[in-house]
Order: structure tokens, then sequence, then C-alpha cells
């Protein structure tokens, strides 16, 4: 008797709380992240109506008619999708719909069909069973076609940032992990246990990936906040490398100004460096100085910045006057804000980590 009533005020807390960060995200009152944040909010607001189901139910509350529980499982089926957009305007805050998006109309509208044809006649359980095939077909699409847009993003802020830590959307990434294990297990359960309550242990998982994604997602700073400064066009003009911008002597003459700069004034140390500012310094169109660094340099702006970081980091670390400071202290001298990025950068330039590189240097 104990289990039901905590799940049952389990269920009622899930539901509460996803309405909250539903109401926090489309109201948005810092204004960041405009159209994401709007998607992404509707996609909680579907995803409560899961539980709001099963409130109605435990509650023995009757109006759920054939109707009401028909447009439920319909909007409940279109939660995905608006996950999917809202991953979309994240990546891409310029996005325009087009006449090929209404493809992602397809599963919905069979889906509605499905239920239709199960309220007409009832008799026939295989219906179920399809319907809720659909639903691990269309959460599968798009958490997998999501989670590809992600690492696509990655890439492309390495071109204009150099730091990427508070705008890689990582929290997205481990969401979309999380929702792949959940539904599976979900659908696969519906599906062994037709018409019977999710047990306690899915909603105390479900209470947890809330409060995560609550957390993230109300934290999530502006991710293009210098497309004012034209970054689309910085994207959008090195998507590839054989577009010729400049000739060849501009381009020697560019890389050696680029040095010059980096080396005497060091511009590396400002953790907020972006390739805006640094093409400011360098006095050049931002689209340029990006084509100079991939071209010129075979890089891209975050590992062309963070080289010379790692090697201000090494630098200090075979400072004897710098011994009395900790490896954290000499990164954030050199210019890293973030132990997490730092220790990654670190390894991935030098294939060892910072700890293992001052052990070496010390023992010669």
């Amino acid at each position: 008797m104990v289990l039901p009533i905590i799940n049952f005020y389990l269920i009622i807390l899930i539901y509460g709380s996803l309405i909250l960060l539903s109401f926090l995200l489309l109201s948005n009152p810092l204004k960041v992240n405009k159209k994401a944040n709007f998607y992404f909010g509707i996609f909680l607001f579907l995803w409560s109506t899961f539980w709001l189901e099963e409130v109605f139910e435990l509650s023995h509350i009757n109006i759920l008619n054939a109707i009401t529980l028909t447009s439920i499982r319909f909007i409940q089926f279109l939660t995905p999708l608006f996950f999917y957009f809202s991953v979309v305007y994240y990546t891409n805050p310029d996005n325009k719909f087009k006449k090929s998006d209404l493809k992602y109309l397809l599963l919905p509208l069979l889906f509605l069909s499905g239920l239709i044809f199960k309220q007409l006649d009832t008799e026939y359980n295989y219906i179920t069973i399809l319907l809720n095939i659909l639903i691990i077909i269309q959460a599968i699409y798009f958490i997998i076609t999501s989670y590809i847009r992600i690492q696509r993003h990655k890439k492309k802020i390495e071109l204009f940032a150099s730091k990427t830590t508070d705008i890689n959307l990582n929290w997205i990434e481990y969401i979309i992990i999380s929702l792949f294990i959940l539904s599976l297990f979900i659908a696969i359960y519906n599906i062994l246990f037709v018409d019977q309550d999710l047990n306690l242990i899915a909603n105390i998982v479900s209470l947890i990936i809330i409060f995560f994604v609550g957390f993230n997602a109300l934290k999530q700073k502006e991710i293009f906040l210098i497309r004012k400064n034209k970054t689309h066009l910085i994207i959008n003009e090195n998507n590839s490398t054989k577009r010729k911008l400049i000739s060849d002597q501009h381009l020697e003459d560019l890389k050696t100004k680029l040095l010059h700069i980096m080396t005497v004034q060091q511009p590396f140390l400002d953790p907020e460096l972006t390739l805006v500012s640094l093409a400011d310094l360098v006095n050049v169109p931002p689209h340029q100085l990006s084509y100079v660094i991939n071209s010129g340099f075979n890089e891209n702006f975050f590992l062309f910045v963070n080289k010379y970081r790692v090697e201000k980091v090494k630098s200090l670390l075979l400072n004897k006057d710098k011994n009395h400071l900790t490896i954290m202290a000499i990164a954030f001298e050199s210019g890293f804000n973030s132990k997490t990025s730092f220790n990654t950068t670190f390894k991935k330039i030098c294939s060892q980590t910072p700890s293992e590189f001052k052990k070496s240097s010390s023992s010669l």
C-alpha cells in the first residue's frame, strides 16, 4: 500500500516539475536562444502528458473518454519531434522551415490513423503493439538525428570560439542518451504489460532526468551571441577550405602578422577570446581570418588558440619560479577557465595529462 502512494505523489511531482520547466522556458525571462527554448518548452509540456494521464487514472478521475485519450496519445507521439526541433534551433538559430520538413508529419499522421482505427475496432490487440512499435521508431529516429546534429554543432563552434564549455550542448547529448534508454524501456514495458502503469523505478529515473534537464536548460547561455558579427558567414565560408578567399601572398602575409600578434600580444590569455575579437586585432574580416587559420595552419580556431595556451602552461610548469602555483592556477593564468576543458584539451594536444607532463619533465 505504501509503494502505490509513493508512486502517486512521485507522478504528481514529475508532472508539476515538467509544467513549471515548460512555463519557464516558454516565458524565457533571460531572452536567450529564443526559438530553441520555445520548442524545448513545448517538448517538456508534451512530455508532461505521459504523467498527466497517470494522475487521472490513479486518482480515478473518469474524464478520459475515447476522444480525450486519442488526443493525449497523439500529442505524446509528437514529443520527440519537438525535442528534435529544439536541437535544430539550438544548433542553428537561423533555421527556416522548408517543404522537405513536411516529411516529419508522415509518422504522426500514420500514428493518428492507427489511433482512430483502434477506437473504431477495439477487438484487435495487435494495433496496440503496432502503435508502440511506431513510438519506438519515432523515438529512435529523432534521438539519433538529434545526436548527429549535436556532434556537428561541436565542430561548428570550434570555428569561432576558443572555449566551448558553455555552448557545446553536452547536456543535451546526455539527455539524448538517457531518453534513448528510457524510451526503449517504456515502449518495451508497454508492449509486455499492456494497460499497466509504469513502475516506481521508471518514475524515479524520469524525475532524476527532469531535474538534470531543468538545471542545464535554465542555465544555458546564448550559443550564437556573436551572430550580430556574422558568425553564420564564418561558418558558411569555411565549410570547405577548397574555396580560395585570398591570394597566396596575402595568405602568407596574414599568417606572419597573426603569428606576431599571438607571440607578442598573447591574446590567447583572454579566456573569452573569439574569432571576431582576434580578427579585430589582425584588422581583417572574421571569415578571412578563419580561412587563414584553416588553410594556412590546417587547424580550426579552437585548436589554433588552445595550442598557444597549452604551450604557455608547459612553459610555466617548467618554470621553477612558478612551483608554488597549482596546475589549475597555471591553467587559469594561461587562458583556460575550466578544469574539464583544460584537462581534455591538454591531453588532446600533448597526448598526456598535465600531471603526467609535469612529472616526466621534473624527472629529466
